[in-house]
């Protein structure tokens, strides 16, 4: 967090700058359990909140056993996800992508994949295992494509030059092999959504892309996490000031796992925008992640509270 932002706030995990209790919000209705593969990705983008990139292995890749190990636990603490969701860095680029989605999708999960859907997608052998899985377990895998923008022109200023083709080229040989898709942008174009809607939905129809403009699910918009603007605490008076319950935060019904670069074992963080901040870091097993968690972050007020979104399908 910038030093001239945000001064004095999200220091306490209990109170906020003002003294009053900061809210919390309890794992009610887990429904997602996300798992990070590792960091590294074949581009590097202007505002990568996980800071990803060719380099940066700040979380190692996970594999396909420690994926198994966190099913197992699942079950048996029976909890009641539908979707298990892979996240990157470039998913793809991790060796046993394809082996961590079969062993999920094997449980009868929805498998949900975030992908650029470039070149680490793309390879033969990749690609191959992709189609497999897509026969072998219909309809409950996607795919979903980061698109930052519908024109080439501003999706490229943020990915890098180029980038815009080459995931088009992903997303058309996904369409021909029938492998059920959904995209992810950005709100960060100074558009209204219903200009950035219609964007996306003229670049669907024009290249026959089986994805929804109109349904949140299909075409996700994300606000954008800047540390540099200033944001309100969230306290517990301000469910009922703005009209929203604990239960439509995103930390009531997901988990992520991850693995640091250095650690013996994966562990297991409350949300998938903040794997490098401790205090998000709930313990090594699920069950340990049961407990609440205190919404002492700049991310947490707006981009899920305020911004109202999820990352899950």
């Amino acid at each position: 967090m910038k030093d001239h932002v945000n001064i004095g706030k999200f220091n306490d995990p209990y109170i906020t700058a003002k003294g009053e209790t900061r809210a919390q919000v309890a794992l009610t209705d887990p429904q997602t359990l996300w798992f990070n593969t590792g960091t590294l990705c074949n581009i590097e983008c202007e505002n990568c909140y996980i800071l990803s990139s060719p380099t940066n292995d700040a979380l190692v890749y996970l594999t396909a056993d420690e994926v198994s190990d966190y099913l197992d636990q699942l079950k048996a603490r029976e909890w009641k996800v539908r979707e298990i969701a892979f996240t990157g860095g470039e998913p793809f680029m991790n060796p046993e992508m394809n082996e961590m989605a079969r062993r999920s999708l094997e449980r009868g999960y929805d498998v949900l994949i975030l992908t650029n859907a470039m070149q680490p997608m793309q390879r033969k052998r990749v690609s191959a295992g992709l189609l497999k899985l897509a026969q072998d377990f219909p309809g409950k895998l996607t795919l979903r494509i980061s698109v930052d923008h519908w024109s080439a022109e501003m999706h490229d200023k943020e990915r890098g030059k180029g980038t815009f083709a080459r995931t088009l080229d992903g997303m058309r040989w996904l369409r021909d092999n029938n492998i059920q898709m959904a995209v992810a942008g950005r709100t960060m174009w100074e558009e209204t959504n219903e200009i950035s809607r219609a964007g996306y939905a003229n670049l669907y129809i024009k290249e026959n892309f089986k994805v929804d403009a109109s349904n949140p699910g299909e075409t996700v918009l994300f606000p954008e996490m800047d540390e540099e603007v200033e944001v309100p605490e969230i306290t517990v008076d301000c469910w009922g000031i703005l009209n929203k319950s604990p239960t439509e935060v995103m930390c009531s019904n997901s988990r992520m796992v991850v693995k640091h670069k250095g650690a013996k074992t994966p562990s297991v963080i409350a949300c998938t925008l903040l794997p490098y901040d401790p205090q998000f870091d709930l313990g090594v097993t699920l069950k340990e992640a049961e407990k609440p968690v205190q919404l002492n972050h700049p991310h947490c007020a707006k981009f899920c509270v305020l911004g109202g979104a999820s990352c899950s399908a």
